[in-house]
This record gives structure tokens, C-alpha cells and sequence, in this order.
């Protein structure tokens, strides 16, 4: 994995520096969006709000992440992986990755979040 972050850090021109390399390493390891708060404590070194948000708009600048914001007020930040929609459980808050056929779509949208109740929580 490291020689793969070092040509990552390369393709992409940027300073391979200890937060961004555990902020990739976390957000590759994630198996959904994640806010600051849910990435804090699986994060190898200490990072500031400041750090960590400078590092994410980087990243966002450059196309590696994509972020939206939910409804609890927070940004939740995951690697780009094209255009899908996000699904948000409002009983226990799951947010779940969805492929979704949009169509023709004229414009640059940046997310689409969809509410409702998950099939664990409806049972």
C-alpha cells in the first residue's frame, strides 16, 4: 500500500505529509461516507478540525474525495467514485452508497441524498 499512495501522492503533484497519508488510508479502509467525528478515533496520528479540513478541501480541489452534508449537519467525505446517490436511514442514521441511473442531466450536480427508513430498521 505504500508504494501505491507514493504514486498516488505523485500523480496527483501533492506533498505526501502524515495527515494526508492517514486520511487516505482511512478513507480507503471506510465502507461509507464518514464525518470528521466517526474518523478521529481510527486515525493514527492526532489531527486537527483545521488540518482536517484543509486536507479534505485539497482532496476535493483535486477530485480524490467528494463530500455532501446531512442532515445532522455534518460533512461526511468519501473517495471519488462517480456520480451515486446516498441513502440516509432517519432511525438510525446509516448512510448507505446507491448506483442510480440519472438520466440526462444538464448541469454539475454534486449529490443527491436520499431519507427514508432502512429494511433492519422497517422490520
Amino acid at each position: 500500500m505504500k508504494e501505491s499512495l507514493h504514486a498516488f501522492f505523485e500523480q496527483h503533484r501533492l506533498k505526501m505529509t502524515d495527515a494526508r497519508r492517514t486520511l487516505l488510508r482511512v478513507l480507503q479502509e471506510a465502507k461509507s461516507p464518514m464525518s470528521y467525528e466517526q474518523m478521529k478515533p481510527v486515525m493514527e496520528q492526532t489531527m486537527d478540525k483545521a488540518t482536517f479540513y484543509r486536507n479534505m478541501a485539497k482532496f476535493e480541489a483535486l477530485d480524490i474525495v467528494t463530500k455532501f452534508e446531512s442532515d445532522d449537519r455534518k460533512w461526511y467525505f468519501e473517495l471519488s467514485k462517480g456520480m451515486h446517490a446516498h441513502f440516509i436511514c432517519e432511525a438510525c442514521h446509516q448512510i448507505t452508497c446507491m448506483d442510480v441511473n440519472l438520466g440526462v442531466v444538464e448541469g454539475d450536480v454534486k449529490s443527491i441524498v436520499l431519507k427514508g427508513t432502512c429494511k433492519e430498521c422497517r422490520a
